[in-house]
């Protein structure tokens, strides 16, 4: 695949996830934000379900362990994705859980071996301090509450996801890496979609659809332009995902950020950026 498809895939895939935050966080106002997540994974079962080449591909592996890392951290940290979503303004929510690249640095180190420079200690610093101040501080002073803690946690979480993706796929298929994100996600979400269930409406529904469909394609085109993109080519191009959630919510829900917000959304972006660009390894081979 040449570099500019890849890319523009990797940027389509950033898109879908911005707008299915969006979506998320509408249907999150009736529902859960458990059973949101839950039925998030539901849609995602279907190509599995429907497509029998594509179940074939998902059962075919060489690195079990490295499938059950990305499944059980990824499904987990969507979870806690959407539920930190159901709380707080979706731009901020997913703020938070994009700041993964600054945790994917360490888990990379363990995955993939990759050196830890101290110089990344600087814009890491940064892209934290930008998250409290972003997350915190839309009142007087700087509050830090459970949802946003939570919010974090889901980006550490997410951090060790991608960094197995980037180990998985120098073996196994997308497919692969698909079906066991789904798999664990389902079993992970599941006790709090049921516990939690309410009847949808048809347009919870057709919000639950957009949520699901977004998601099927965004971990589809990520999960396969991930064999073609730098590390620093997918930090950077995924921040757009951040940048449309915070203006959908500002447009169409009403969402304000303070001054003290901006300066911290716009500290986060640099530290993440930042932390991408001195991390950056090679292009993997197809």
């Amino acid at each position: 695949m040449s570099p500019r498809r890849a890319l523009f895939l990797m940027a389509l895939s950033a898109a879908f996830f911005g707008v299915m935050a969006f979506a998320a966080k509408l249907a999150a106002r009736g529902l859960s934000g458990g059973e949101v997540a839950f039925f998030r994974f539901v849609f995602m079962t279907l190509p599995l379900v429907l497509v029998p080449s594509a179940a074939r591909k998902a059962v075919t592996f060489q690195r079990l362990d490295l499938l059950f890392y990305r499944g059980v951290f990824g499904g987990t940290a969507v979870l806690l994705y959407f539920l930190t979503i159901a709380h707080i303004p979706v731009g901020i929510a997913t703020l938070l859980n994009y700041s993964s690249p600054v945790f994917a640095v360490a888990f990379a180190a363990v995955f993939l071996g990759e050196r830890v420079h101290p110089r990344l200690l600087l814009p890491s610093a940064a892209a934290l301090a930008g998250l409290v101040l972003s997350a915190g501080g839309g009142g007087e002073g700087v509050h830090f509450g459970r949802w946003e803690a939570l919010g974090l946690f889901s980006a550490v979480l997410s951090g060790a996801a991608v960094a197995a993706i980037r180990a998985a796929r120098r073996t196994e298929g997308s497919w692969a890496v698909f079906g066991s994100f789904t798999l664990f996600g389902l079993l992970a979400s599941a006790p709090f979609g049921i516990a939690g269930f309410r009847p949808p409406s048809l347009r919870e529904w057709l919000l639950l659809a957009i949520v699901g469909a977004c998601s099927v394609a965004a971990q589809l085109l990520m999960t396969y332009s991930y064999r073609w993109v730098t590390n620093l080519q997918a930090g950077v191009l995924y921040q757009l995902t951040v940048v449309l959630s915070l203006a959908l919510g500002v447009l169409f829900l009403g969402d304000r950020l303070s001054s003290v917000q901006i300066f911290g959304v716009l500290l986060t972006l640099s530290g993440v950026v930042g932390v991408v660009w001195l991390q950056e390894t090679p292009r993997a081979v197809e």
